[in-house]
């Protein structure tokens, strides 16, 4: 950054001066004051300093408004919902699952959510859930086929199954298959030993993994037209499998309702 040159004016220096250059002087001061040179910058471009005060000023009526604004704003129906909810309360799960019929207000077929906060990051548990979830899965086992239409990014399927002689022909279709979460491995039974192990595997396998930034675990028990009995049943087997001593905080919901804690221990 090159240097700024300031001009000073003495009060000996502005006895000897009229008042003309006096005025004069001062106003090249203060514009040499607020010339800064910046490397990059073209001919005649310049960079001047203005005050911070203009600025705090403009993030005071920014927070000013959102505070006019309020908090988000929920629909009739969802408030009324959430007014039974009693949010200091731990559920029981035949309990919130009670609740979470009486107070759901779609008019379509909810779905279930398991919301989990667990104490340590990159946990991973596999399972397959006693009650199918509604919920149908292709699943597809590596072939020739499939590496045609993975090399024109074709994904049809929900689940990829691959035996040790089709893994090394995948590992070029990493990139579009990893992020997907499709990418066939052994923690979550998907890299199985022969084509006899296809029967193995079932739809309602699922596999839960926190999140990349936080210890955090969304996952689904089914449809809101489920039985009880079977939700709970489902909603059981996800606890169990991530370990309930693991589990800090559980939430349950259905689409577009309030949350319900729910007592794990």
């Amino acid at each position: 950054m090159g240097k700024t040159k300031t001009a000073f004016i003495t009060e000996a220096e502005e006895k000897q001066l009229s008042g003309k250059e006096v005025y004069e002087k001062r106003k090249k001061a203060k514009e040499e004051k607020q010339k800064i040179h910046i490397s990059g910058l073209k001919g005649g471009q310049r960079v001047v300093a203005i005050e911070s005060e203009p600025i705090e000023q403009v993030e005071k009526v920014e927070k000013a408004e959102k505070l006019r604004k309020g908090p988000k704003k929920r629909s009739k129906k969802y408030s009324e919902s959430k007014s039974k909810v009693n949010t200091t309360k731990l559920y029981k799960i035949a309990e919130a699952l009670k609740l979470l019929k009486d107070i759901s207000y779609t008019k379509f077929d909810s779905t279930v959510e398991i919301h989990l906060v667990v104490k340590k990051d990159n946990l991973t548990a596999n399972l397959t859930l006693p009650h199918s979830t509604w919920k149908t899965k292709k699943i597809e086992l590596a072939s020739s086929d499939t590496i045609k239409k993975l090399q024109i990014g074709k994904v049809d399927f929900d689940v990829l199954l691959a035996t040790p002689e089709m893994m090394p022909k995948l590992v070029p279709f990493a990139k579009l298959l990893g992020p997907k979460g499709l990418y066939p491995n052994p923690k979550n039974g998907t890299f199985i030993k022969s084509e006899k192990d296809v029967s193995k595997f079932s739809a309602n396998s699922i596999t839960l993994k926190t999140e990349k930034s936080a210890p955090l675990i969304h996952t689904t028990a089914g449809k809101l037209s489920m039985s009880e009995k079977e939700l709970e049943e489902n909603i059981n087997a996800i606890l169990e499998a991530v370990n309930t001593k693991q589990i800090i905080k559980a939430y349950i919901n259905s689409t577009m309702s309030p949350g319900i804690k729910l007592a794990v221990s």
